[in-house]
């Protein structure tokens, strides 16, 4: 790596990133849209020797919200991640709000949409509940881990760090979602909730794990066109603060 070596907390500061806010859109954007367009579809593909296989449709989406945590982490350090994480958190919070109240306002008499709009846009609160406390502790746990194992590899080995955040890191999600939404709700046995749990941390990791090449090309490139390689050493690594 061309860029240099900047140690969080001392020289971070003096730093003037062109493509962070670009990255934190991204985030945000792939956050949000997921909730909402994929959310709600059940799929379904047909597999060989297995046939007919759903499958939730955000999840082709959703864990690209982790790469590009893990690229945050990676190339600006847990600290500006730590940012995007509450910018996210609270785009997910607004979201569920404006969603609930736009439901919620009677429609016209001559707007005969509202059934759909339900379907659509009406959230749970188990769920909504569920799925923040999910992205929040999950997202934690996976820059934590991402910048944790960068300094025991001296920054070698991406490949090992953007995995192994993402194992755990989506191995919290799950334990948190999928309990707190679906056990014990109508049409869910304790069976199908723990199936359903670890069929979807599998998919999740298997994501990460195929898009690994174009983790590499990102981070590369965003290193050469930011001129760092960010370093966590002495980093207070708490979630409940905000602040660079």
């Amino acid at each position: 790596m061309s860029g240099e070596r900047m140690v969080a907390g001392r020289d971070l500061e003096r730093s003037a990133f062109r493509w962070f806010d670009f990255v934190m859109a991204a985030f945000v954007t792939i956050l949000l849209l997921s909730n909402v367009i994929g959310a709600g579809k059940v799929a379904v593909i047909d597999l060989p020797l297995v046939g007919q296989w759903p499958f939730g449709a955000g999840i082709l989406f959703f864990p690209l919200s982790y790469v590009i945590g893990d690229v945050l982490t990676e190339v600006y350090g847990y600290a500006r991640a730590r940012r995007v994480i509450w910018a996210g958190t609270a785009a997910v919070l607004f979201m569920a709000f404006m969603s609930w109240i736009v439901v919620a306002l009677p429609p016209a008499p001559s707007w005969t949409n509202q059934a759909a709009y339900e379907v659509i846009f009406g959230q749970v609160p188990r769920i909504v509940l569920a799925s923040v406390c999910a992205f929040w502790a999950g997202e934690f746990v996976n820059a934590y881990v991402m910048a944790r194992m960068k300094l025991w590899t001296g920054g070698r080995h991406l490949w090992s760090r953007t995995i192994g955040s993402t194992l755990v890191g989506q191995g919290v999600d799950s334990l948190i979602f999928y309990p707190l939404a679906f056990w014990g709700a109508q049409g869910w046995t304790t069976h199908l909730v723990v199936v359903v749990l670890f069929t979807q941390w599998a998919l999740k990791v298997g994501w990460e794990v195929l898009l690994t090449p174009v983790t590499y090309l990102i981070v590369g490139g965003l290193k050469r066109a930011e001129g760092v390689d960010v370093f966590d050493e002495g980093t207070d690594f708490t979630p409940f603060r905000a602040r660079v």
